[in-house]
């Protein structure tokens, strides 16, 4: 995988009004492709228009400099959101510290921050993420399937979820808001019982407070095509039965979405976990009594 620097024109993109999923209002990528070559990631997709996503990253060279820039002249201090279009802790991060630099001016202009990866380096920035989280951290790690084995088939390049869990119960242990992004979860592989408490029951056991579910994938045009081979190789015949069950579509939820919703709460109720995640709430400042 090539490695290519880029100058980027802007940073920071904005909502009028956060997320009620994520709870984000700003969304930040410091890199462009990515390298975990997770088989079902939305990002390949043509209409993102990252041409050679599997082959090349884009690093964006003038990052930290817009964002001091763009942040100085933020009114709104909302949530940034890190991890949407591809991992800021991919193994790259490691060598080149663009994620931690860009997080010390986020600590430094103190913004609030929720970071979704699957990589165990994060824990490099314990202490600046310690920092944010003055104001508001929340860290999700993505996690499909508790199972190191068939992650390895479908998240080839990224941290093993053992790994990723062990990292989340760092971060718990040092009062940084944690928990998992459960998503996607692929239909006819981990859309199953076992799998959803298992990935209930670990987060639990690894402090995580909170998961953001979704029982389904998503699917169109040069990301299905990319998804078809790579189950074509590791999981043959599995192709035709998503073919009909699916077609075109760009939502595909788990056919048994119906059964497991209900068992997804009751394994959240069971084990103590929030279905959602707790959002941002800017403090507002209190006014003083005129007379006492």
């Amino acid at each position: 995988m090539a490695i290519h620097e880029i100058q980027a024109k802007t940073l920071l993109s904005s909502t009028a009004h956060p997320d009620t999923l994520f709870g984000c209002r700003y969304n930040m990528n410091l890199y462009r492709g990515c390298q975990h070559r997770c088989i079902y990631c939305d990002s390949r997709s043509e209409c993102y228009q990252i041409e050679r996503f599997d082959d090349d990253v884009l690093v964006k060279v003038n990052a930290i400099e817009l964002l001091r820039d763009e942040l100085s002249r933020k009114r709104i201090k909302g949530p940034i959101s890190l991890g949407s279009m591809n991992d800021p802790f991919m193994p790259l991060e490691a060598e080149i510290n663009l994620s931690g630099r860009a997080l010390a001016v986020i600590a430094e202009f103190r913004f609030p921050i929720h970071i979704i990866t699957k990589s165990a380096i994060i824990l490099k920035d314990l202490d600046t993420i310690k920092e944010i989280a003055r104001t508001y951290a929340s860290i999700s790690f993505t996690i499909t399937t508790t199972d190191d084995d068939l992650a390895a088939k479908v998240e080839p390049f990224a941290s093993r979820p053992s790994e990723r869990l062990a990292a989340m119960r760092i971060l718990a242990e040092n009062g940084v808001q944690t928990g998992t992004t459960m998503m996607p979860i692929l239909p006819f592989i981990e859309d199953n019982e076992e799998n959803i408490e298992a990935i209930v029951a670990k987060t639990a056991e690894a402090g995580g407070s909170y998961i953001i579910p979704g029982l389904g994938m998503t699917m169109r045009n040069r990301q299905r095509a990319y998804y078809y081979d790579r189950l074509d190789e590791l999981f043959p015949g599995l192709r035709e039965q998503y073919v009909r069950t699916f077609g075109d579509r760009y939502e595909c939820h788990s056919p048994r979405e119906r059964q497991l919703w209900p068992f997804f709460q009751q394994c959240c109720l069971r084990y103590g976990i929030a279905p959602r995640i707790p959002l941002y709430a800017p403090q507002t400042a209190k006014q003083l009594p005129l007379f006492r």
